[in-house]
């Protein structure tokens, strides 16, 4: 009968085993481990037969359960669609001023138009829709068209500057590029413009440019902008007079404008949109401006 070897630092036998001097032992494994192995599988197999698990040609074992996920996930959605229904036809039906003064009501137009908000209109406006670069910031509470609930769902049906027949059509002449004022006259009445907003910049340097400007703009820019030049929401004429500006407000940017003209684009939502959906980005965004100091 051959020896058997044990180790002699652990005294377990070793399985004859060696590579470069150090010796395989025949430890067993260890019983925590074998008893988890057992139940694991005792426990998959017994799963077997209470849920679905294996396939038979077009068909599989259905479990006793009778665990269906794709009837569940039905099920689900056809009670999301339940309680979400009996909102949205609230949104789609009672006036603003009642959604406004509901606070249950309005934390569904918060959390619903953030998501109608960010797959719809964060491209242009941002997700907080604070606007970027030639497209307007929607919180500031300084509105092109108007800032009510009604004149932004009206803007969201028919769009501006599109084929829609009630589109929203507004356009700033190119002065400078199409020749209705001389070059100097560009620079006048962009100054003035510019003084509106930054009073420091009207000094004895600049006086006589800014006057100068004044006279072009009531007899070129007030019949939109107005006389006081605090623009006009029914053709969508920006205030000028006030900090926010939708394509930038220093004095280079303003003479851009002047040579070259405006026309802002946004599409219309009818027929991309439901009523209710329209009716909650309206409160929505409205409510943004409205949450700022």
């Amino acid at each position: 009968m051959a020896e058997v070897e044990r180790d002699p630092v652990s005294g377990r036998e070793t399985t004859g085993h060696e590579w470069n001097g150090i010796k395989e032992l025949d430890t067993p494994v260890p019983r925590g481990v074998l008893m988890f192995l057992i139940v694991t599988h005792v426990w998959a197999i017994t799963w077997w037969f209470f849920v679905p698990a294996w396939p038979l040609g077009e068909t599989y074992t259905k479990g006793l359960l009778g665990v269906n996920q794709r009837t569940t996930v039905e099920e689900r959605v056809v009670e999301a669609q339940q309680e979400r229904s009996t909102w949205m036809s609230r949104l789609e039906n009672e006036p603003y001023e009642v959604i406004l003064a509901n606070e249950t009501l309005m934390e569904t137009v918060r959390d619903t138009g953030q998501q109608l908000f960010g797959d719809n209109c964060a491209a242009c406006h941002g997700r907080d829709g604070k606007g970027r670069a030639n497209y307007p910031d929607l919180t500031d509470d300084d509105w092109l068209w108007g800032g009510s609930p009604d004149l932004i769902e009206q803007t969201m049906r028919v769009g501006i500057n599109t084929a829609h027949p009630e589109s929203r059509i507004a356009q700033m002449p190119a002065f400078g590029r199409d020749q209705m004022l001389e070059r100097d006259q560009v620079r006048n009445v962009a100054a003035y413009v510019y003084s509106l907003s930054h009073p420091d910049y009207s000094t004895p340097e600049t006086l006589e440019r800014i006057e100068a400007g004044q006279e072009v703009f009531v007899t070129t820019c007030a019949a939109c902008h107005g006389e006081t030049a605090e623009g006009s929401q029914e053709m969508g004429a920006p205030n000028l007079t006030d900090p926010y500006w939708v394509y930038g407000g220093d004095l280079d940017t303003i003479i851009a404008s002047v040579h070259g003209g405006r026309q802002g684009h946004m599409p219309t939502w009818d027929e991309r949109l439901t009523t209710a959906e329209i009716r909650t980005l309206a409160v929505y965004v409205h409510d943004l401006g409205a949450q700022q100091p």
